[in-house]
């Protein structure tokens, strides 16, 4: 009987029997992005993680499924950098002199150095440590710019407003955040970024949600969702927000709170940070109460609500659109670690208390951290790398591969030895479908058709092949261990490889390729689709004829000792099939294997190896140089006389009648006679030097 698909699921924090709640469909709600900034590789690890599940689920295990994804456009983190964009952009549009600025910085970073100072956490004091000594830094250089007359201050201004943006901004904030209410200038920051997001996860290769939703289109229904909840007793109205009422929840016999992390529930930092750096306490019965919906001061967004003017509260919106796209019982609900409490579990605990049921979400998935290089990633810390950085280094299928061996729900450590690996990887594979390609080119219909018999070798390689396949169906089975899966394909390679060296030519060609289209396959649901070229039947049969040419050309110029041959099928190898997009790979035994790539990657691949060579050519110029070096310090040590071999050295007073040196000066400067000890390994110099002294 198969194994059936199980999943880590949080909420039980163990692997559980997957059961949608309606046969094969399946109703999915993925935490979206807070469009304030640039996605990072911390988002990347949530969305390909959940693109990969997604993927497998749909396509390898056939469920239907739905799957919705949100945009949160309003947030008090949106709020303040939005309104300190606009503060410091006005700022420089106003042009400041030089004595402005150098007032203006100086009066910003007063305010700025007392939060540093008030900070708990250790690694965000390091972090406005670091943005207060370059500003003041920044800051000196002006001043002493500004100083001199003869000095251009223009760039020193300039780098000023550059390395102070964040002390400057909230200096700005605080003194005119109240002004900017106009919603233009918060919307122009989230569809700016949004536009971004949506680009970074097109680059990588991740499915657009089926469903997309923004809290700014949601806000009448979150009203009627919260009075709802205020109905049911849940919630209730101070000064013009709404609170829910966390205690009267969790003494309810239906229902408790925190069902995701119970242990986290005094957690003050993180409760605080959950609630938003704009929000208020005043009339909250408990500290543990969150908002669901916060009246807004001058300076914030607001719309219309029985309350008065005001927005969302960050938790609510999750519950309001989930539940109107996939209805009040959904199957998962997906996002990133960070976001289990207090964001998860508060948005179970309102759920729950508008609907009157507890089984809202029936399985929570949460992919795990990713750190850079073993250290915490944080864009609250500004350590952090975007996936366009990323990019910049890797290819979004060697971003993937990365994920993909490693488990969604563990740790990530998103290094370059993690990487090297995974283009090793890419490679490994690559290398292994250009083989079979090739092999397939140049066998004719009729003899792929025509399989021999088949022998032990070919009976024992299908024997593993459907080991192997059974193999990854059960690790996929296991929590989409796709780690798992993918080394049991990197086996079915392996295992091709050793029985095609073992039978040479005489391969079954039918299983091998049989054996690539399962590994193709299988890659492909993961969102690795095999490369496709674009060359013809005709141009490929052009190529490899030009290809066996070639190979006799070698052939004859090797046996005949023809050098200007040789070098001029390697110009053809090396520098102009590249350029159309064609590698040629020799090998000792048999054709070369011809290889359709993109143009653009064989030639970084030929910049890279001409960096290697030259890296090669000056290690090995320095090497020499040095070899030389010490040569002629050998030969230069000859030309001394032994006698004079120790009189250079002021530490020494007195010698013998040899040079060897009898007294010598302690640290106090006062003369005393050279140790018997010292004085023997003197003599041993002195002598090694007179066996290789050689008079000019």
């Amino acid at each position: 009987m198969s194994e059936p698909l199980r999943l880590q699921n949080s909420l039980s924090r163990t692997k559980d029997v997957f059961k949608p709640l309606n046969g094969r469909e399946v109703k999915w709600y993925m935490c979206g992005p807070t469009v304030y900034d640039v996605a990072h590789m911390g988002h990347a690890r949530s969305y390909m993680s959940f693109d990969i599940v997604r993927r497998v689920m749909a396509d390898y295990f056939g469920y239907n499924v739905t799957y919705a994804m949100n945009v949160t456009d309003i947030d008090d983190k949106i709020i303040v950098r939005a309104r300190r964009n606009f503060l410091v952009e006005q700022y420089c549009e106003q042009n400041p002199d030089a004595a402005q600025l150098i007032r203006d910085v100086s009066e910003s970073l007063a305010p700025f150095r007392t939060k540093m100072e008030k900070e708990a956490d250790k690694d965000k004091k390091a972090m406005l440590q670091r943005l207060l000594d370059d500003a003041s830094a920044a800051l000196e250089a002006l001043k002493q710019a500004n100083a001199s007359a003869s000095v251009d201050v223009a760039n020193f201004s300039d780098a000023l407003l550059k390395r102070a943006r964040d002390p400057l901004g909230a200096w700005l904030d605080f003194n005119k955040g109240a002004t900017v209410n106009d919603h233009s200038i918060f919307a122009k920051l989230t569809q700016h970024v949004e536009r971004l997001f949506h680009a970074d996860m097109q680059a990588l290769n991740i499915l657009p949600a089926d469903f997309l939703t923004r809290v700014s289109e949601y806000v009448p229904k979150v009203v009627v969702f919260i009075e709802k909840i205020i109905a049911n007793g849940f919630a209730y109205e101070a000064d013009g927000s709404v609170y829910f009422d966390v205690k009267r929840f969790d003494e309810d016999p239906s229902h408790h709170y925190a069902k995701l992390v119970p242990e986290a529930v005094g957690d003050r930092a993180a409760l605080a940070e959950g609630e938003g750096e704009l929000s208020s306490t005043t009339g909250k019965r408990s500290e543990r109460d969150f908002a669901l919906w916060k009246s807004s001061k001058p300076g914030e967004p607001a719309w219309d609500s029985p309350w008065g003017q005001g927005r969302p509260g960050w938790h609510i919106e999750c519950s309001v659109m989930c539940s109107d796209i996939l209805g009040e019982k959904v199957d998962i609900h997906s996002g990133g670690v960070d976001l289990k409490f207090p964001h998860h579990d508060n948005e179970i605990a309102q759920s729950e208390a508008c609907f009157s049921h507890d089984s809202w979400i029936q399985y929570f998935l949460h992919a795990g951290h990713l750190t850079i290089e073993g250290c915490k990633m944080s864009k609250s810390l500004k350590n952090f790398i975007t996936i366009q950085e990323a990019l910049a280094k890797y290819s979004s299928r060697q971003l993937r591969l990365a994920f993909l061996t490693h488990s969604w729900f563990a740790t990530l450590d998103y290094s370059e030895n993690v990487m090297s690996e995974a283009k090793t990887l890419e490679s490994f594979f690559d290398n292994f479908f250009h083989y079979v390609k090739d092999l397939i080119q140049r066998q004719s219909a009729d003899a792929r058709w025509c399989v021999a018999k088949p022998t032990a070798a070919e009976k024992e390689l299908h024997a593993k092949f459907v080991e192997k396949q059974a193999a990854v169906h059960d690790a996929l089975c296991d929590s989409i261990n796709t780690a798992a899966a993918m080394q049991n394909l990197r086996e079915m390679v392996s295992l091709v490889n050793v029985y095609s060296q073992n039978v040479k030519a005489a391969v079954d060609i039918q299983l091998i390729s049989k054996i690539e289209s399962y590994i193709s396959r299988i890659l492909s649901i993961f969102g690795l689709p095999e490369p496709k070229d674009d060359v013809s039947q005709e141009g490929k049969a052009v190529v490899y004829a030009l290809s066996d040419f070639r190979d006799n050309v070698r052939t004859t110029a090797r046996a005949n000792k023809l050098t200007n041959l040789l070098e001029a099928c390697d110009k053809l190898r090396n520098e102009i099939l590249p350029e159309l997009g064609i590698s040629l790979e020799d090998r000792p035994d048999g054709p070369a294997l011809v290889k359709f790539v993109d143009k653009e990657v064989l030639l970084e691949e030929r910049r890279k190896e001409q960096e290697l060579q030259e890296e090669k050519q000056r290690k090995k110029a320095e090497a020499q140089r040095k070899a030389q070096e010490q040569q002629a310090a050998k030969d230069a040590k000859k030309r001394i006389p032994p006698s004079e071999l120790f009189r250079s050295d002021p530490k020494f007073t007195q010698f013998d009648e040899q040079g060897v040196p009898t007294h010598e000066r302690d640290e106090k400067g006062e003369e005393k006679p050279v140790s018997g000890k010292q004085r023997k390994k003197l003599q041993k110099m002195y002598d090694a030097q007179a066996a290789i002294y050689k008079p000019e």
